[in-house]
């Protein structure tokens, strides 16, 4: 159940007034507003219906009946909130509760799911039958009975978000806007976008594992549009982590804010980008994503299993420069891509899939564990209780080195400094990729000069790893949403790199 409430727009002074008067804002707002608060009293504490681990058994016995190698169910309960803020008004508020549960059967390489949004055990029942019918193998499979298990916490949380007053949601992201606003009289729209939710889990398999654990999420988003010499640029900056309300004490809105303004400042005076092969300068942090899509996807065990990813066949094979090592570690504490198992029971981990150039491991769930005859890596993730698991990454990153950011740039004689990327994608069969430069700026003569718009970055993934020549000490990351079929929260990061030999795209000639 996902109610969403409109009404007419609040002005911001209006909104603020009464966010200082306490108890008196709620009963003073207009529809949009009140209505999402008072869906509010149906709070998290509500918590999910409660399977029993005797009822899970009947349920993964079930799924087994009709033939398999293997059952699970997960059991999904989701509370959500999201509010936008635009041009000093709030124009849209979201409560949303939802659960259920996702019946899967692996019988060989067929699978069969089903999923069902009452949590009733006559209806998971029904969803084990379906997903058992689908299946449809030529052995009954075995379940082992169940036996709750532990995994270590990589998630704390000191201010939960259940306990977080209404207001101190609103003055978080009215501190956000102003600071944008005031950051240059260019800037002529700020919107503010706050989301956090609460998922609890609770998965049991035919192995006899038996799970349950709750992962908080939030997602702050500030974008800002600067107008000015006839051309304007719309930033964006986010901030992202499984924690509690304590990240806004960690992470001011208003740096990050002033940060998106930065940019929509600084690229209005950008000019055409040029085209052609050069040499590409990356800043830390979110420019990780390049790699993330580039080489993370074509790394997921799914389409190695079928064998038309490009680096099918090359484990143990050099496919990197030395100084490229690459990494996925979903335990990295409170990270957006972190939890402390996958979607399927299997403990989160650091697995490192390239190391100094050499292929090591592929990123894989439990079907494509079995498919290759490999590890389960902790991979194995879904969008919600209605979809199945598939290989994702989690935290994705090149391992720092021991260059220093300022003598990459100085050593490099001409090309372009990426500073942040946009939109991207990547065909993982071909490692083709393309993507385009949100942030970037001139190298001329060892210095970052001016800004330039219309860059793309073109190329092939196995290229690119090759034509690293440089690694920085200063390693940082970004949060982003990953798609592939399902949504799945990701963190991608990097030190600042060198890449010889880029195509860039652009606008004019060199």
């Amino acid at each position: 159940m996902t109610p969403r409430f409109t009404g007419p727009d609040i002005p911001r002074r209006t909104f603020l007034s009464w966010g200082l008067k306490g108890g008196a804002f709620i009963a003073a707002a207009p529809s949009v507003l009140s209505q999402f608060w008072a869906c509010r009293r149906s709070p998290e504490k509500a918590g999910a219906a409660v399977l029993d681990p005797g009822q899970l058994e009947k349920v993964v016995a079930k799924a087994l009946a009709g033939g398999g190698d293997f059952a699970d169910v997960y059991v999904e309960h989701r509370v959500s909130r999201s509010v936008l803020l635009e041009e000093e008004k709030y124009k849209s508020a979201i409560f949303g509760i939802s659960q259920g549960a996702g019946v899967r059967v692996l019988s060989g390489d067929k699978t069969g799911f089903a999923y069902t949004d009452e949590l009733s055990e006559e209806k998971i029942l029904r969803a084990a039958e379906v997903a058992s019918a689908i299946a449809q193998g030529s052995e009954t499979g075995r379940a082992v009975g169940l036996q709750e298990a532990r995994r270590p916490s990589y998630i704390s949380v000191r201010v939960p978000l259940g306990d977080v007053a209404d207001a101190k949601r609103l003055e978080v992201m009215m501190r956000a806007h102003q600071a944008a606003r005031d950051y240059d009289k260019r800037i002529t729209m700020a919107s503010v976008n706050y989301y956090d939710e609460v998922r609890s889990r609770t998965i049991a398999n035919s192995e006899g594992l038996f799970l349950r654990d709750e992962l908080p999420l939030l997602f702050f988003i500030v974008q800002t549009l600067g107008a000015g010499n006839g051309t304007s640029h719309m930033g964006r900056e986010r901030l992202s982590r499984r924690s509690g309300f304590e990240m806004f004490d960690e992470v001011k809105p208003e740096d990050l804010a002033r940060a998106c303004a930065r940019e929509s400042i600084a690229m209005l005076e950008a000019k055409d980008a040029p085209a052609g092969r050069m040499d590409v300068v990356m800043q830390n942090g979110w420019g990780g994503v390049l790699v993330h899509e580039a080489v993370g996807h074509p790394l997921e065990a799914d389409n190695i299993a079928k064998e038309i990813g490009v680096f099918t066949g090359k484990l143990g094979r050099k496919v990197a420069a030395p100084m490229f090592t690459m990494v996925d570690d979903g335990t990295l504490p409170n990270f957006r891509g972190t939890a402390n198992f996958d979607d399927e029971g299997t403990p989160m981990r650091r697995n490192v899939l390239i190391r100094e150039g050499v292929l090591e491991k592929y990123m894989t769930d439990v079907r494509s564990a079995r498919q290759i005859r490999a590890e389960r890596t902790g991979n194995g993730r879904r969008e919600s209780f209605r979809h199945i698991p598939i290989p994702r990454m989690t935290n994705t990153f090149i391992e720092a080195g021991t260059d220093k950011p300022e003598d990459i740039l100085a050593s490099t004689k001409s090309g372009i400094y990426v500073q942040s990327l946009s939109g991207g994608s990547v065909n993982p069969v071909t490692g083709v990729f393309n993507f385009t430069c949100r942030e970037a700026y001139l190298i001329e003569n060892g210095k970052r000069t001016v800004p330039v718009k219309g860059a793309t970055l073109v190329g092939n993934c196995l290229d690119i790893i090759q034509g690293i020549d440089a690694v920085g000490d200063d390693l940082d990351f970004g949060p982003g949403i990953c798609g592939k079929g399902q949504e799945a929260e990701v963190t991608a990061g990097q030190p600042t790199v060198r890449i010889r030999g880029i195509n860039v795209g652009g606008t004019r000639r060199r």
